[in-house]
């Protein structure tokens, strides 16, 4: 739950007010826990992720292949869809640099593209998984 003490600047035009930040290249507020804001080419392929990962069938897709090389048949398999969907979705996934695949053989195999991508998915179904109590997001402190 984010806290109404945020470290996030109140206004816009708080962002510009900070120095550059050496690993973003945006200006950001000053402080210890001031969190950057990325520059729009990168908050853009952000966007583009989680719209992407935003496809039930799409987040089955990439979700299957966590665990390793897989190939396109035993990925439809799992998620109960057709080799051509699943193939159509890999092929948008593999654009966004999310899933990778190697070819052995006649076989192509996807796996997630790097550590970022399965901690990022890791991470999310740790989150999605947390016990979540009712009425919780409403509570102050």
């Amino acid at each position: 739950m984010v806290k109404s003490s945020s470290t996030l600047p109140a206004t816009a035009s708080d962002w510009s007010a900070g120095p550059k930040h050496p690993n973003y290249g945006c200006r950001r507020p000053s402080g210890p826990d001031t969190v950057p804001l990325p520059e729009d080419n990168h908050l853009t392929v952000i966007a583009e992720t989680y719209r992407l990962l935003g496809d039930p069938t799409r987040l089955k897709v990439v979700l299957t292949c966590l665990e390793g090389a897989i190939a396109v048949g035993d990925i439809a398999t799992a998620i109960g869809a057709s080799p051509s969907l699943v193939s159509h979705h890999l092929r948008l996934l593999r654009a966004a640099r999310l899933v990778r695949f190697t070819r052995r053989n006649k076989q192509v195999f996807y796996q997630v593209a790097d550590d970022h991508i399965a901690r990022m998915l890791t991470d999310m179904l740790a989150h999605a998984m947390e016990d979540h109590e009712p009425g919780e997001d409403d509570a102050q402190d």
